[in-house]
């Protein structure tokens, strides 16, 4: 048998374990809802596609020749492989460690809250959560996933898209008593900021405060004054406190605005171009582990966007 084998061989190699097992092309018709003459022919497919024959046909039925033999165990321990390991994952016995790497405001705001629906799904995998700012270079060799934030590339690894990321001021409601009105940007000029200074590499540390913005048009006011951090989730935590006015990630939010810790003061979230990628190596997903914690990822980034339709519109509000 010459190339590979195509979507057809394995249909045939299907109706070949049930013929097998009965010894009868007319019993396996009947357990496939096909006509014994559909089984006979494809089965005369089949050999022809291997180059020998499977089958003896007698009078009285078939009989397997030795190449028939050896193929209908090779099927059968196949399918027992098969069953059983569908019945581990019915289960949930996948089991082991895994080295999961995530930027820090990402693995404290978003992730962290989430891990309880994951060790009810999976108990038996344990998780070695590393934080690491995307500055940090990748070796693949030192984690089994990784979450960055980033616009780029990752040569030498697989990606998947987990959630686009969009931006907007915040403050807490008791920043603005005894103030001059925050109805707009101009109205900055009377207020603390907050800068996360690791959001725009390579830039200034007022980088991200400027680049909000020029995205809504007030590009031009000076914003090179207050606080600076180097995570996200601190500065979002000194607005929280009272300290000023911080440009919040939205899924870096968990129900501040919700519960009213947070509100907006004025403008609409933008894209700020930046997206949270699940990181791998070529190889990265063969192992159940990785590839469960994987699928768990994606599933709980399609929740929040449904649950977070706003993160996806730009044209409105948040507040």
């Amino acid at each position: 048998m010459k190339g590979q084998l195509n979507g057809q061989v394995y249909v045939w190699l299907h109706v070949f374990a049930c013929a097998a097992r009965h010894l009868s092309f007319t019993r396996c018709a009947e357990e496939l809802h096909i006509t014994p003459g559909a089984v006979s022919q494809q089965m005369r497919q089949l050999e022809e596609r291997l180059g020998f024959r499977l089958f003896l046909r007698r009078a009285r039925g078939v009989e397997l020749t030795a190449e028939g033999q050896r193929l209908a165990q090779t099927v059968s321990d196949a399918y027992a492989s098969i069953e059983a390991e569908l019945l581990r994952l019915d289960a949930g016995e996948i089991r082991g460690t895994l080295r999961l790497r995530s930027i820090p405001s990402f693995l404290a705001k978003w992730l962290t809250p989430r891990l309880p629906r994951f060790q009810q799904r999976y108990p038996d995998i344990e998780l070695r959560l590393v934080a690491e700012d995307s500055s940090q270079a990748l070796d693949e060799s030192e984690f089994d996933l990784a979450i960055d934030l980033n616009d780029g590339s990752y040569p030498g690894m697989l990606s998947t898209p987990l959630l686009d990321e969009q931006i907007f001021p915040v403050c807490s409601p008791a920043l603005l008593r005894g103030r001059p009105p925050l109805h707009g940007p101009a109205d900055l000029i009377h207020y603390p900021l907050l800068h996360d200074i690791t959001a725009w590499r390579g830039s200034s540390e007022y980088a991200e405060w400027e680049f909000y913005l020029r995205g809504i048009g007030a590009d031009g006011l000076d914003v090179r004054r207050g606080h600076t951090f180097n995570r996200n989730h601190l500065s979002i935590e000194a607005a929280i406190a009272g300290v000023g006015v911080a440009i919040a990630r939205r899924t870096l939010l968990n129900d501040e605005l919700e519960r009213g810790a947070l509100i907006v003061p004025f403008g609409v979230p933008i894209a700020n171009h930046k997206r949270y990628v699940l990181l791998y190596s070529q190889a990265g997903l063969l192992q159940p582990g990785a590839r469960a914690v994987h699928d768990w990822l994606v599933e709980e980034a399609q929740s929040f966007r449904a649950l977070h339709p706003l993160a996806l519109d730009e044209s409105k509000p948040l507040g």
